[in-house]
């Protein structure tokens, strides 16, 4: 025989995974509907995405706390084919619905829950109400709200043209002066004295030619790679403050019987 789950129990649960009888997940713990006037727990409402938005709810008196889950005696098909819930309050009806869905008898005597007395009290005529785990029957169920929303800004990047960047060559003339040293051939008369008889020799003009050589500067023209310029591309950060309007709402509270912190 498995612990009576009670309110304490249920609230240290909130969160656990409520496992099926063929040991799937159906989801966690997130709601205990509960009787107003005993404040007895007799449904877990569970918290799963697996049942988009329907409301699946779960009896007490069947559920096992097992270490660190809540495990129940049914398929998960069975609990997913349950009645759906739409109020945070059962009604009689919907309770005895709910009841005969999971097989388990219903009483209409005065007791401390739906079930016959004789397994553990039952009541006609008062109600069932939702709470979290946390905080059972501390908020009226079906109080007045209202939600608060409030714009937060985002920022994102994209890709624009910052500029261009363009390699153009052109052609400019400049002087450029270039010392050569150049060497020339020169004549100089020299003078060897002679004092000696010459036989034969005749006495008549006579002419010699010396050629005189030099060197003068040729000017050619060749080109010559000197550098290769080029353009690399890298990235650099920089940090900008983007400011704008965001608008956000905001509640006031007026009345009479307002409890002051």
């Amino acid at each position: 025989m498995h612990e009576t789950l009670t309110m304490e129990r249920l609230q240290e649960a909130q969160g656990a995974p409520v496992v099926s009888a063929d040991g799937d997940k159906l989801g966690s713990v997130e709601e205990i509907f509960y009787d107003e006037e005993t404040r007895r727990p007799e449904w877990i409402g569970i918290g799963t995405g697996f049942f988009g938005t329907k409301r699946v709810l779960v009896p007490v008196t069947q559920a096992e706390l097992r270490g660190d889950a809540m495990h129940v005696p049914f398929s998960k098909e069975h609990v997913k084919d349950s009645p759906d819930i739409d109020a945070d309050e059962i009604s009689q009806d919907t309770e005895r619905e709910l009841y005969a869905y999971y097989g388990l008898d219903y009483s209409e005597s005065r007791s401390s829950t739906g079930l016959p007395e004789t397994n553990g009290g039952g009541a006609v005529d008062r109600g069932l109400s939702a709470g979290d785990a946390d905080s059972p029957g501390d908020v009226e169920s079906g109080s007045p709200q209202v939600t608060r929303s409030e714009e937060e800004l985002q920022v994102g990047k994209r890709s624009v043209e910052a500029g261009s960047v363009r390699l153009r060559k052109w052609v400019e003339t400049e002087p450029v002066a270039v010392d050569v040293e150049l060497r020339q051939e020169t004549a100089r008369v020299t003078t060897e004295q002679i004092d000696q008889p010459v036989n034969g020799a005749e006495i008549g003009d006579e002419q010699v030619e010396v050629q005189l050589r030099g060197e003068q500067p040729v000017v050619q023209k060749q080109a010559v790679a000197k550098e290769r310029v080029g353009v690399e591309k890298s990235v650099a950060t920089e940090h900008e403050t983007v400011s704008d309007e965001v608008r956000k709402e905001r509640v006031e509270v007026e009345g009479d019987g307002l409890e002051r912190p």
